[in-house]
Formats: C-alpha cells, structure tokens, sequence
C-alpha cells in the first residue's frame, strides 16, 4: 500500500481560498484522532506553520501539514473538496477504512 497522500486540485483551491483568509494561517492539518461514531475521526485545523516531522504536502499554493501518526491512518488517502447538496466540505478517500458513518467524518480500520 502506498505511503502517500496527495491532495485533489479541487481541495487545494479550498485550501488556498481559506487560508488567504486567515493571517494567522499558513497550512491546513489533517489528523486523525480517536472518537467518533466508527472509532476514528479525521479533525482539519488552520496552523501557523508545520511541526519538524510533518509530512507537507503543497499544490497550487496550498500547504497540507500531517504529523507522523496521523500518517499510519491516512496511508495512500485522498484529500479532496465536495460541494453537493448535504453541504461543502473536506472529504478523505481513505483505502484503508473498513467501514465509515453516513457523514463521512470518522471510520474504523
């Protein structure tokens, strides 16, 4: 399985709209953290500037940070940005979930 993340051209558009907008805000972090309903859940947070042993990933003027943990879960994922009729949001295409809930924000290995 692929080590890798990358990040669709749609989600970087996002990314770079949103971080223009904060001063305080150079990067998107992506992180997994226990809890929700299927055990894990992906958490996105604006951050100043990425940690020493982040993984950064950059395309069109966005930069996406993910420390080394979260990495193990998000192995060969894809970041991407959805706008239908439930609402806009981030979405992960995660290969390595087993099952997720109906909103698509936590998932289970």
């Amino acid at each position: 399985m692929s080590t890798s993340v990358t990040v669709t051209e749609r989600a970087a558009k996002r990314i770079a709209e949103i971080v223009a907008g904060e001063a305080a805000a150079e990067a998107l972090r992506v992180s997994v953290e226990g809890g929700g309903c299927s055990g894990f859940q992906y958490k996105f947070d604006l951050v100043p500037e990425a940690e020493k042993d982040d993984l950064v990933l950059e395309r069109s003027g966005a930069k996406v940070v993910i420390d080394q943990v979260s990495l193990g879960y998000l192995a060969g994922s894809e970041i991407d940005f959805v706008d239908d009729l439930i609402g806009s949001s981030f979405k992960i295409n995660n290969p390595q979930a087993t099952a997720s809930c109906g909103c698509g924000t936590s998932f289970s290995l």
